[in-house]
This record gives C-alpha cells, structure tokens and sequence, in this order.
C-alpha cells in the first residue's frame, strides 16, 4: 500500500517562476488493481506518479509504502526500491535509439546483478508475451508506435516489479492499440500487480477494467471513486 500525507512539490521554489505542481496531496492507493489519475495538462499527474515511483522527491509531506517512509531515505536506498518495487512507461516511452529491442529491455536489470544467459532468457520471454519475439535483434528505431510501447511495457516488467506505472501510455496511439496497451495493462493486474495510470484519454478512464478514477486538478484531488462496471 502506498500513501501520500499531505504531499506538496513546488519547482523553482522562491524563484520568480516558481510552480506548484502539487498542493498537500493526500491519498492512499491500495495493493492491487488499476488506479487512473486523471486532469488536464498542468494538473499534477506526472508530478505525482513521479513522486510514487521515488523519482522525484516532495516538497514537503509524507510518502510512505507499505508503512515504510520514503520521502527522507538517502538517494542510494530510494534507488534499490525503485529498481525492485517499480516499473515505469513513460509518455514518449523512452526507449534508447542504436540499441536491438532486447538490450532495451535489459538495460534496467544490470544492475542487480543478474547473470546474463538468466537475464536473456527473462527479456525473451517478455517479448514472446508481448508478441515480439521476432523483433529482438531490431533496432528499436524501426518499431511502429504500437510495438515501442509494448516494448515500454516488457522493459518495465524485466525486474518482475510490484507496481507499474504508466505514464499517459496511449497518448501516442490510435484507438485499436490503445485498447491493446490497455488490455495488457488489465493482465498486469490481474496477476495482482498494482497499476498506475495517468491520462486524459476517455478510452481509458471509462474501461470497465479501472478499479479507480482519481481527478487532480491545479495540483489538488477534486475527488476518487470507484469505476463502475
């Protein structure tokens, strides 16, 4: 379980240009499911998610997972849990340009140590799941859009993470891979991942796989409720 205390995160603080990305979030996400934050452009989706996924810091208040605080931990202790706990899709899906598909979705795993006939064998699994088995020697600059985002997602699976959070996943596609990445996302959790969203597309805040809608606004929650089937 993760839970925010009155979370602020203020860019730029004193300066003239000064933003107020978040204003004392407070909200607790429970284990399991699909959480959708939701709002427009400037209303603190990314902030947020960027905060839960201990890649940025608040300004002040609480984040704690699962009663652990994180928000005060040394910046080598928020790496371990981010690379164990976490797996991230970002928007523009970030995936690095000259290297094959399969480096790509290896890269993060380095680090922990992982032998690498082991760590092969895991990033060609992913990708036979997600339909790209063939792709694996490909340059990740010759995908469509739709296979750099599955890509995205085998990428944030590699470390067989608790929580995947995806930011905006199907701002780049058409309808029919939007419902594709979100079908995929709906496995995620079903196997009792916990998954997080941000988005303004209806296509993902009306899915009847949503198990929470949560609307920011100016940095502020206007209000959660469970999705109705």
């Amino acid at each position: 379980m993760i839970e925010l205390h009155t979370v602020s995160k203020i860019f730029n603080q004193g300066l003239p240009n000064e933003c107020r990305a978040l204003r004392e979030v407070s909200v607790r996400l429970e284990r399991g499911g699909i959480t959708v934050f939701k709002g427009p452009s400037g209303s603190g989706k990314t902030t947020l998610l960027a905060l839960v996924g201990c890649l940025a810091r608040p300004t002040s208040g609480r984040i704690t997972l699962n009663g652990r605080l994180l928000s005060n931990l040394p910046e080598r202790f928020l790496t371990d849990i981010r690379r164990h706990t976490f797996g991230f899709v970002f928007q523009q899906f970030n995936l690095i340009r000259g290297l094959t598909v399969l480096d790509n979705v290896m890269l993060p795993a380095y680090p922990l140590g992982r032998s690498h006939p082991e760590l092969k064998s895991a990033a060609c699994e992913l990708l036979e799941r997600f339909g790209l088995g063939g792709k694996a020697l490909n340059r990740v600059e010759w995908l469509s859009g739709g296979e750099a985002q599955r890509v995205a997602l085998a990428r944030a699976l590699i470390n067989d993470p608790a929580v995947v959070i995806a930011d905006e996943p199907t701002a780049n596609l058409d309808s029919a891979l939007s419902r594709e990445v979100l079908a995929l996302l709906g496995d995620l959790a079903t196997q009792g991942r916990t998954v997080l969203i941000s988005s303004h597309d209806p296509l993902i805040i009306e899915a009847t796989l949503v198990n929470r809608v949560i609307e920011l606004h100016d940095g502020q929650i206007l209000g959660a409720a469970l999705a109705v089937a």
